[in-house]
């Protein structure tokens, strides 16, 4: 797969059809991006597992952290890196070990690896690097667009009033 750029009705797919997420690298500082990311795809409706093993045991965002991928009790559709891109190695190599195996490994902005994404693709996983499934999911359904940026996708689809003034568009997942 070219790891340049990525379709979006593939970035949809994947938002849409995933449902349980272990999120590597989770924050316990309200201040750092994994923070950020973790608390909006659970506000979208995704199942958050998050993964660091210096918060094994306690919880994050009402969530059970845990220490390893391997600890996570059940499957996970997507494992999102949130590490750097030589960390991004062994976290993919501990994924391809699970069992059933995920379907998707999501490398976050700036994390790259082309060895460990031959890998996955080797045993049939989508992989996507350096893209964030917040944005992106902010800017196809639209809601980016009303935080003034540009998304380069149009809609008519109303906002739904989503309590307290915010407004909240979706892409519509099946399950939520």
């Amino acid at each position: 797969m070219d790891h340049e750029s990525y379709a979006d009705s593939l970035i949809r797919d994947i938002l849409k059809s995933v449902k349980r997420i272990a999120l590597v690298g989770a924050s316990a500082n309200e201040a750092r991006p994994s923070w950020i990311v973790t608390k909006y795809l659970l506000d979208r409706g995704y199942e958050v597992i998050p993964v660091n093993p210096g918060l094994a045991g306690q919880t994050l965002l009402g969530r059970a952290v845990y220490g390893s991928l391997k600890d996570i009790p059940g499957p996970v559709d997507m494992v999102e890196i949130f590490r750097n891109s030589e960390a991004a190695g062994p976290i993919t190599d501990e994924a391809l070990t699970l069992d059933p195996l995920p379907k998707v490994i999501w490398m976050q902005l700036s994390v790259r690896n082309d060895e460990a994404a031959a890998r996955a693709e080797a045993k049939g996983l989508t992989v996507i690097m350096n893209r964030c499934p917040k944005i992106e999911y902010g800017r196809l359904s639209g809601e980016i667009g009303w935080q003034g940026i540009n998304s380069r996708i149009l809609s008519s689809k109303k906002p739904a009033l989503a309590g307290k003034g915010f407004q909240k568009l979706t892409i519509n997942r099946p399950g939520t």
